[in-house]
């Protein structure tokens, strides 16, 4: 996701969040206002059409919808009204498979499956405050891709609602099974661009004088 940038101390909810100006990119957690950068880099938009790609291809024609950031989700908590809802985010790529789950304003409540892709800014984020946060909500799987790295990181729910531990992964060569999805491999040598090719210079002659 883009870097989220915390401005503000006091709880902020959905009610708040729709008088604030439209061409502003903010997220809520836990009531936490944070303000998203304008735009990523170069890095993260090739990665995000490589993974976008490959999740249409297989989710087209089928009842599952494919949303990517600024699409919204509103994830209320018990007993809370829309007014008072205190999460709000907008995920690099979702897909929810529940047509009730979403409305025209975005969607409601947690999506199936969820995939962020890291800014150095926003990594802790990413890994520990939004892990808990889809865990809460009862997203059934949630991947990290850290671009610097090449590195994936995959939580799964487990039977019990919690996802346990993380898996990690080299995504050099990689062909990784979307759990919530028999059938949806996703190929991460057509995500990440070739590294690039270190040219070694050899060394200039020796002539003793």
């Amino acid at each position: 996701m883009s870097d989220p940038v915390p401005v503000h101390p006091r709880k902020f909810t959905y009610a708040d969040y729709r008088t604030w100006p439209e061409d502003e990119r903010w997220e809520l957690i836990d009531g936490e206002a944070l303000a998203m950068t304008p735009g990523p880099g170069t890095l993260h938009q090739i990665i995000f059409r490589g993974l976008f790609r490959q999740l249409d291809a297989f989710l087209r024609g089928g009842p599952c919808q494919l949303f990517s950031d600024p699409y919204e989700f509103r994830l209320a908590r018990p007993g809370q009204s829309e007014d008072e809802i205190t999460d709000v985010v907008k995920p690099d790529l979702a897909v929810v498979c529940d047509p009730s789950r979403y409305d025209g304003k975005g969607g409601i409540g947690a999506p199936d499956f969820v995939i962020e892709i890291l800014s150095p800014s926003s990594a802790s984020r990413d890994q520990v405050a939004k892990r808990r946060l889809y865990e809460r909500h009862g997203v059934r799987e949630y991947w990290v891709v850290d671009p610097e790295e090449r590195l994936v990181f995959v939580a799964r729910r487990s039977a019990a609602g919690t996802y346990g531990g993380t898996d990690i992964h080299d995504a050099e060569g990689l062909a990784l099974e979307v759990a919530a999805f028999p059938g949806l491999t996703v190929r991460f040598d057509e995500v990440f661009p070739p590294r690039p090719k270190v040219v070694r210079e050899s060394p200039a002659p020796y002539h003793p004088g």
